[in-house]
């Protein structure tokens, strides 16, 4: 039997996101729709759908045609959840920029992106983005005609109900979002996914999810990643199931309290946030009986963590989702009525209409079951393709269809399938997807590295960190506290290396290759990490 399976027969339906909201509205009128508990905000569908119309009227009246892009670079806020979707009426396509991106990463996106506006806010606790912003154009060659500040009399103009709207006609294949995503060559790439793609996954989560417009889900992930605007927003934009934001960023209390507060039915999260739940002081004074159901996912999901979530968040029906921006993002799933034995044992099984088989690497040949392979999927939920680089999306997906995941697994004979590693040289710390490679070429700019190589190190809470080891320049002299001030400010907070080791040499093959499987044994074996290395996770 080989490591093949399908996923149940569905209706793959060609619509848009426009269209998804508009039939949102109409079923739900009065529908409590969204609610940004930090900004005091709470919409009925109808309102939402009111307010999701004004912002693509106001996007068209800066002169933006279909198939122009807009930035969001912003923590999470009704206005995110606005442009997405007000965006997609006007045929404009969204391009998430990461909140915690700073000057480096941001130049790179202004450069290749080719946005024509950036939604942001002047600054928070946590950044002055107007500076930032200032110093990623310096010397820029990009199409950034301006910067629009949400709560500002510019965003105010924008949402002018005077301005009208031009309806389009728009495919459901045109591409609607864009969002960066770590490739082989270390730079981020841009993939883009349809409304073909983001509606179709959106409905299938929710479908698995059993979501309905009496569900509330507690949407504590950021919205510039597909947990957010996809299994979140749009999940629920297709079920009628309320959007609730209990805080621009993550917040331990603020999401117990969102919980409860609000009667969510539904909690989402990567294990490090649901670790901080089960240990914050609040936790045993919170009123979980609402919540039925929830996503656990992001990065590997540790059984024991799912097991005490299930127990003591009462979440007798939560899910494993699995999954890549490159496939909207979810391609394996489990379902409510799965047993919790199955939910903590695997990621599940594919997503309505989609394909799945493990190949050998070096053959291309289909795994039997139960032998480790690549992960390979096909399907409607499929992207595009990589923005700009033809050359990678044809290395991703093959000319049949089938898009070559990195990841390795292991299929059951019931087709659900265990994660078993990543081929491709990644670190996922606490739901961010860090490619080596990346931080390797920033940190060969400091003046005292002549060498470096990032690993990533196991951890308790986040999964993984980020590990250097550096070799200094001859007649230089470096700290690790020096190295990570050098960081700070120019590449986002959760690349930062959190270890750093001085080294004078590099474990090598005989042609010279790096050995990073014997640097990260290493690590593990001098700070006694032996057990944590070997957690069992889905």
């Amino acid at each position: 039997m080989l490591s093949y399976a399908r996923g149940p027969e569905a209706e793959v339906r060609d619509l848009t996101l426009g269209d998804l909201v508009r039939e949102c509205a109409s079923k739900h009128p009065q529908g409590l729709g969204l609610v940004s508990r930090h900004q005091g905000v709470r919409l009925t569908w109808t309102e939402f759908h009111d307010n999701v119309v004004r912002t693509g009227a106001g996007l068209q009246s800066l002169g933006l045609k279909p198939g122009d892009r807009i930035g969001v670079w912003s923590t999470n806020c009704a206005e995110w959840v606005y442009l997405q979707f007000g965006a997609a009426t006007a045929g404009v396509i969204l391009v998430n920029v990461n909140p915690a991106y700073r000057s480096h990463e941001l130049s790179y996106v202004l450069r290749v992106s080719r946005i024509k506006y950036l939604f942001m806010r002047e600054s928070d606790s946590h950044a002055n983005y107007r500076k930032i912003l200032e110093e990623s154009l310096q010397g820029q060659d990009c199409e950034l005609e301006g910067a629009i500040y949400l709560n500002s009399p510019g965003w105010d103009a924008l949402l002018d109900p005077q301005l009208p709207f031009h309806p389009l006609a728009i495919d459901a294949g045109d591409v609607t979002n864009i969002q960066y995503t770590s490739g082989t060559t270390g730079t981020p790439k841009g993939a883009m996914l349809s409304h073909r793609n983001v509606v179709n996954d959106g409905r299938f989560i929710a479908e698995r999810m059993r979501l309905t417009g009496a569900d509330r889900i507690c949407i504590p992930v950021p919205l510039y990643h597909c947990f957010g605007c996809v299994i979140g927003t749009i999940a629920a934009v297709a079920s009628g199931a309320s959007i609730v934001l209990p805080a621009a960023t993550f917040d331990v209390g603020a999401t117990l309290a969102a919980i409860q507060e609000e009667s969510a039915t539904a909690i989402y999260g990567v294990p490090a946030m649901f670790i901080a739940e089960l240990n914050h002081p609040s936790f045993a004074g919170t009123d979980f009986s609402s919540l039925r159901t929830g996503v656990m996912a992001g990065s590997p999901c540790p059984i024991e963590v799912m097991k005490r979530v299930v127990k003591a968040m009462h979440v007798p029906e939560i899910t494993i989702c699995y999954g890549q921006t490159e496939t909207s993002p979810v391609t394996v799933m489990s379902d409510v009525s799965d047993s919790v034995e199955f939910r903590c044992s695997t990621v599940g099984r594919p997503m309505p209409a989609t394909e799945i088989q493990l190949v050998d690497m070096s053959s291309g040949e289909v795994m039997p079951v139960g032998e480790q392979g690549e992960l390979c999927a096909r399907g409607p939920l499929v992207m595009v393709g990589y923005d700009g680089d033809p050359e990678a999306t044809k290395k991703t997906i093959s000319p049949d269809g089938w898009l070559h995941s990195g990841d390795l697994a292991v299929m059951r004979e019931d087709g659900s399938l265990r994660i078993t590693g990543r081929a491709k040289d990644m670190i996922i710390r606490g739901g961010e997807n860090i490619y080596p490679r990346e931080i390797e070429e920033f940190l060969y700019t400091h003046p005292a590295v002549d060498e470096v190589q990032v690993i990533g190190v196991p951890h308790q809470r986040l999964g993984e960190v980020v590990c250097a080891w550096v070799r200094v320049r001859s007649g230089h002299e470096a700290s690790a506290e020096e190295i990570q001030e050098y960081c700070r400010g120019r590449i986002a907070y959760f690349k930062i290396p959190e270890l750093i080791r001085f080294v004078d040499t590099f474990p090598i093959t005989v042609t010279g290759k790096i050995q990073k499987f014997r640097m990260r044994e290493a690590e593990i074996q001098e700070r006694g990490l032996a057990d944590l290395a070997k957690a069992v996770t889905a």
